[in-house]
């Protein structure tokens, strides 16, 4: 499990965390059944607050990502193939709908926004 902290992002730590993690198991990079470190040592290693991680692990534990099984940890969920996408694309879908509000603060046309896309990707 890899996780980077960033200090000057506007995003709250545990969410941050929760991400990253989340994009891991989405990806297949934390396969079903992997166990997360005990939140203590989790938050020994990140650096951050025993309460940080702990929102992070609830979030992930809410999204079904995670299950928590009490006096043993909290493990990754098994996912078919088809489970995996359809949650990863409402995640995506619902950061999109939170970006498009933003977008269409400035008057930006879909086209413009898909422009702009584009050119973000390509970063």
């Amino acid at each position: 499990m890899r996780i980077a902290i960033s200090n000057t992002s506007e995003k709250p730590i545990y969410q941050q965390i929760f991400e990253q993690i989340s994009a891991q198991i989405l990806k297949g990079e934390l396969e079903g059944g992997y166990c997360l470190p005990p939140i203590r040592q989790a938050a020994k290693e990140l650096r951050v607050s025993i309460i940080t991680v702990k929102k992070a692990w609830e979030e992930l534990e809410r999204c079904g990502l995670i299950n928590t099984i009490t006096g043993k940890g909290c493990f990754v969920a098994e996912f078919s193939f088809d489970e995996m996408l359809r949650i990863r694309n409402e995640m995506v879908l619902k950061q999109m709908i939170s970006d498009i509000s933003y977008y269409k603060s400035f008057g930006l046309t879909v086209e413009e926004v898909i422009e702009l896309l584009k050119k973000a990707y390509s970063v």
